[in-house]
């Protein structure tokens, strides 16, 4: 699958997720291009492109494949990243077709600002701690996180990944002092996955994603801390109908399938 560069605003950062997430990785979101090879026939739209939550790229960039075998001449252009900088960049003008969010409160970003109507809640997702491979620090539980000797990454606060593990802890009762706040979820696991943290708080599906890379541990006050993934095609998307058909798959038993198979629950 080839790689589309998007244009600047596309990967750009709020301020003040830059601010949080000084000591990070710095990395751009994460963008791709599935391409079909016959032109768009009837006038139909040739792209739909979707800003969605970063812990889905797995996930959406395989149905974005089984999207334009089903829909020849159309390509999907995704835009992953933090979910509360997509939104931003929607409420802003970005031109979208569809926003996949990984909490209620991002999505609010856009319909509070008219540009997407009734979003259906289509995935949940909970979270683990992430060890290295070897799990080297010992860490068996989520108190073993307020361990001074214990380097931990967790993400900003403004994104659902952070607001969920705020979540978790207060509810466990724990306070942490992580020594990097990542802009969403794929850089808070990178510093997991480098050797370059003991732990973070970060999605189940993230963990499985990983591949052997890093260790994922469960704990029970995951549970009071799970989000809702909604979606919606955005009022006046530049592709149209098209924009609806890719909600359509997502919501369909085969895009259920594919989530599930990536490690979501359904809502």
């Amino acid at each position: 699958m080839l790689l589309r560069r998007l244009p600047r605003w596309a990967i750009a950062l709020p301020v003040a997720l830059a601010v949080l997430t000084g000591c990070g990785s710095g990395e751009p979101a994460a963008t791709s291009t599935a391409s079909g090879s016959a032109p768009a026939a009837g006038g139909a739209a040739a792209e739909v492109t979707v800003f969605a939550a970063a812990s889905l790229t797995g996930a959406f960039t395989e149905l974005g494949e089984a999207f334009e075998a089903a829909h020849p001449g159309v390509k999907v252009t995704f835009n992953f990243g933090s979910s509360a900088t997509l939104a931003q960049q929607i409420a802003q003008g970005a031109p979208a077709d569809v926003f996949a969010a990984a909490s209620p409160a991002t999505m609010k970003t856009v319909t509070d600002a008219s540009l997407a109507a009734s979003p259906t809640v289509f995935v949940r997702n909970r979270l683990r701690i992430a060890v290295p491979a070897g799990n080297p620090a010992g860490v068996d539980e989520l108190k073993d996180l307020a361990d001074a000797r214990v380097k931990v990454a967790l993400c900003a606060v403004q994104v659902p990944c952070g607001a969920a593990a705020v979540k978790a802890l207060d509810a466990a009762g724990v306070k942490v002092t992580p020594v990097t706040l990542e802009r969403d979820v794929k850089a808070t696991l990178t510093k997991v996955a480098l050797g370059e943290v003991d732990a973070a708080l970060v999605y189940a599906t993230d963990v499985q994603a990983s591949g052997g890379k890093v260790e994922g541990i469960d704990f029970p006050e995951a549970e009071q801390a799970v989000n809702d993934y909604p979606i919606a095609a955005l009022t006046g998307a530049p592709a149209g109908p098209a924009a609806q058909r890719f909600v359509d798959l997502v919501l369909s038993p085969q895009g259920r399938d594919v989530l599930t198979e990536a490690g979501f629950q359904a809502p």
